[in-house]
């Protein structure tokens, strides 16, 4: 027991000089006999915050009987275990006065507490004995519910409703999410790159997931990582998953921005594309076609399709944040480069875009062959005449973003690319640009070659695109100015 508290002190990195907190105190016992018992309760539901008491018990055991899993213990309420078709009794029916007692002393400690309570407790010879109480854990869904139900019951005020829920976990709230209440097999995990969970068809190219979206099938992108090349495909996919990269990595980054779920990193996996097939460290083979889930906000991969909730910003969330807006002293906005994103980004309550990414609007495969042209072009002539190619793809976004923010302040950021990373890689995408540029392989890949940098940070990102290439800028500024000047006309931006 010592052992394991000094672990848990480590884990919640409490300094070692502080010491260690020992409590010393008599036992009560819950096994001896019929009329004892042990169990753990919650003063509210922690899954879902309903105001009902949730727990478990075992008559003749003690607490670490209830929580090894040795025995399969019984419900607190008889409501509860009448839905859970449990065959033996709930405390309520076998010890209806202890459990009359429990139930008034729940009460008591919560209104005390101001919160919802972990409770543990131990029935001595038909006696109850409180053991200990504490501040439940409860899921971001729960959690919003009970400061809402707590401000409407007067215990707490609207301040400590907003202070009472953890802001990290409110983001699972505004993507889709598993049900939880469904058994799952995780195979692998990986780093929560992109929140939400999805299901799908597991595929390991770009082409594949682009033509089963074609015919309504449902895909996650399995690669060891993602390039620009990948665009079409992570479009078409529902999720994407990565054997190598970070946080920051292109899959990562692009993911969020597509608002797709994503789970990088996974070192678990080892990817064949020859064989279409992906093993995990635990032995398990996944093979094209398979079905499997994603939860980007906690990096598992599980085998199957695994049921989802709809994200929904009404109700409790609502009026949460509507408190939380009457407090805040900081304005949001969104990182956004497409009309879709933009659209959705308001729809969550953003009041502006702090910075639109422009190199992101260039991803898509109508567009991809004429950014490469330009950036193989070797005088401005033949720059400028994939520029005039690139300019009403730029101009209409912005347009369409500029309605969409109605007047609310967008900043923009031009082209800032890593050169090489929009370059063609393979075969197929060499011969597509020789037959637009007119520029064999040989020289295209001399080219690409000559444009690679090992630290990109260093190279041209930043404003140093624009010195060497000060025609890039040059149409950019004028899709941003002519899309203003149209949306003025219509008097939808200020």
């Amino acid at each position: 027991d010592l052992h394991l508290s000094l672990r848990r002190q480590r884990q919640m990195c409490i300094r070692d000089r502080w010491g260690t907190a020992v409590n010393v105190q008599s036992m009560v016992f819950g096994n001896m006999g019929n009329d004892c018992a042990t169990g753990v309760v919650f003063t509210r539901n922690p899954s879902n915050g309903k105001n009902e008491i949730y727990g478990e018990y075992l008559i003749n055991a003690q607490g670490e009987d209830v929580v090894a899993g040795t025995r399969t213990p019984n419900y607190i309420t008889k409501k509860a275990n009448k839905d859970s078709n449990s065959k033996g009794k709930s405390m309520e029916e076998a010890m209806p006065k202890v459990y009359t007692q429990l139930k008034k002393i729940l009460k008591l400690l919560e209104r005390y507490y101001k919160d919802m309570q972990d409770v543990e407790f131990t029935v001595e010879n038909s006696k109850l004995w409180m053991l200990q109480t504490r501040s439940g854990k409860r899921t971001a869904k729960s959690a919003v519910k009970i400061a809402v139900d707590m401000v409407k019951e007067k215990l707490i005020t609207k301040k400590e409703a907003v202070l009472r829920v953890d802001p990290n976990t409110l983001d699972t709230l505004l993507h889709p999410t598993l049900d939880e209440t469904k058994e799952v097999k995780t195979i692998a995990k990986g780093l929560p790159a992109s929140p939400g969970a999805t299901s799908g068809k597991v595929v390991f190219s770009s082409d594949e997931a682009e033509r089963l979206n074609g015919m309504m099938q449902d895909t996650i992108l399995v690669r060891v990582e993602t390039s620009p090349e990948d665009i079409h495909g992570m479009h078409a996919a529902k999720g994407i998953l990565t054997a190598r990269g970070g946080m920051t990595s292109h899959a990562a980054v692009v993911a969020r921005g597509m608002g797709r779920p994503c789970v990088s990193g996974s070192s678990e996996i080892d990817i064949n594309y020859e064989q279409k097939i992906f093993r995990t460290s635990s032995n398990v083979e996944v093979r094209e076609g398979d079905v499997i889930t994603i939860d980007g906000s906690t990096g598992r991969v599980i085998l199957d399709k695994v049921p989802t909730l709809k994200p929904e910003i009404s109700g409790d969330f609502s009026k949460l944040m509507s408190w939380a807006d009457s407090y805040r002293k900081l304005k949001v906005r969104t990182n956004s480069e497409t009309p879709l994103d933009t659209k959705t980004a308001r729809e969550f309550g953003a009041e502006g875009i702090g910075l639109c990414r422009t190199e992101h609007m260039f991803f898509d495969e109508d567009r991809i062959l004429s950014v490469r042209e330009m950036i193989l072009s070797k005088t401005i002539e033949d720059r400028n005449k994939a520029l005039a190619k690139l300019l009403p793809h730029q101009k209409n976004d912005f347009i369409q973003i500029f309605e969409i923010m109605s007047g609310l302040p967008v900043t923009v950021r031009l082209l800032d690319p890593p050169l090489h990373e929009f370059l063609p890689k393979n075969d197929k995408e060499i011969g597509d640009l020789s037959s637009v540029t007119g520029l064999n392989a040989n020289e295209i890949k001399s080219r690409t070659e000559e444009l690679h940098e090992h630290n990109p940070m260093l190279g041209h990102r930043g404003c140093r695109l624009g010195i060497s290439f000060p025609e890039i800028y040059e149409m950019q500024c004028r899709a941003i100015f002519e899309a203003l000047v149209e949306c003025k006309k219509k008097k939808l931006t200020s």
